[in-house]
């Protein structure tokens, strides 16, 4: 028994594994960093992280021993799931700064958005696998999976949440433009976007978040007010230098001076209290995690387990770049987390049971490898 335990954990892709703990440690050290000058009764956010953490960790190594076909096999039925559970979250969710985006369970916030887009990448993985490869009914399959994708924008739209609806498009919109598309469907694919964001921002979009992407254009436009979060994570960012103020000492971050310094701008907490060095640890940790993820990709046989991995990038790659780039002035600012970073705990999980999929993946496809050489042996 212990040996086939043994065994079966020396076929984890453990560099992935290894990667992301990091990160999440890298969490909670900057999270009690911020609670260290506050007093808190209760759970503090560095607390509830750490539970996420290890609930997220158990829920990874689960997933890694559950077959990732079992999750092709009901794809019809996690995207019927993740509907409900964006509809139940309309009517009984708990609203936030204007967002109806929780559910209250045990005490504690469960975004269910954050499950959801691990259902699109599964749903799209298995649709594409199936019918990705028939040229001459591509056209239609893909409208069908941009209805299908479409609806659970539109439901995260209504809460509102601009950024995760968002996630959501990026992962449809990427995972089909790797399929055989002709130029003409690629072109009527982005005519059709074009249509729709005029859409969007006419009657969709919020004052509040038009605010966002006109500021993004013009940061100086409104400094005191969409503004003044950009210019204060800026600040942030460039007063960190080489080696950071120190855990702690981040005058930015402790006086209060960035706002949402947990979540949307932890990245400039990052930057500014260990600097340039640990700004870049945590960009290598990330890019080690996507060429992990690319590695696994390319070993694959499976076509699901092909699109699956494509789909996880995308989205890791995305909420990167936008979060990021919205601590540096080069992306609006959408509320978008960063990876194992962003306090969450929704986000968290969500994301260790991406990894555990995709590690179940690497598993198969390396026992596999394994067993073909000992029967050519």
């Amino acid at each position: 028994m212990i040996k086939r335990l043994l065994l079966w954990l020396s076929y984890h892709d453990w560099f992935l594994i290894l990667a992301a703990a990091a990160l999440t440690v890298f969490s909670l050290a900057i999270l009690y960093s911020l609670q260290v000058n506050v007093s808190q009764d209760g759970f503090t956010p560095a607390s509830r992280q750490w539970i996420f953490a290890i609930l997220g960790i158990i829920g990874f190594f689960v997933f890694s021993a559950i077959n990732f076909r079992f999750w092709a096999d009901y794809y019809k039925i996690i995207l019927i799931i993740s509907g409900i559970l964006l509809i139940a979250v309309l009517f009984i969710g708990l609203k936030v700064n204007g967002a109806t985006s929780w559910f209250m369970i045990f005490g504690q916030r469960f975004q269910p958005v954050e499950i959801v887009k691990l259902g699109l990448i599964i749903f799209l993985a298995q649709f594409f696998a199936l019918h990705g490869h028939h040229r001459h009914h591509l056209a239609k399959d893909l409208f069908w999976s941009a209805v299908f994708a479409g609806l659970l924008v539109i439901l995260v739209m209504l809460q509102p949440d601009f950024g995760s609806a968002i996630l959501l498009f990026i992962i449809w919109l990427g995972m089909s433009l790797s399929l055989p598309l002709k130029g003409k469907t690629i072109a009527v694919i982005f005519a059709i976007l074009l249509v729709c964001g005029g859409i969007f921002w006419q009657f969709l979009l919020h004052d509040y978040q038009k605010d966002r992407l006109l500021t993004f254009v013009d940061p100086g436009r409104d400094s005191l007010g969409a503004g003044y979060n950009i210019r204060q994570s800026m600040v942030a960012i460039g007063s960190g230098h080489l080696l950071g103020r120190g855990l702690g000492l981040g005058s930015q971050s402790q006086l209060n001076f960035l706002p949402e310094q947990q979540t949307d701008f932890i990245f400039a907490v990052v930057a500014e209290e260990l600097g340039f060095v640990g700004a870049g640890a945590i960009l290598l940790l990330f890019f080690g995690i996507l060429w992990r993820l690319y590695v696994i990709g390319k070993k694959t046989q499976d076509n699901f387990g092909h699109f699956f991995i494509l789909g996880s990038m995308i989205v890791l790659t995305a909420q990167i770049f936008v979060n990021i780039g919205m601590n540096m002035g080069i992306a609006p600012v959408t509320g978008v987390p960063l990876p194992f970073m962003s306090y969450g705990g929704s986000s968290l999980l969500s994301t260790w049971l991406l990894l555990g999929i995709a590690n179940n993946i690497y598993i198969r496809s390396k026992t596999a490898l394994f067993s073909g050489a000992q029967e050519n042996e």
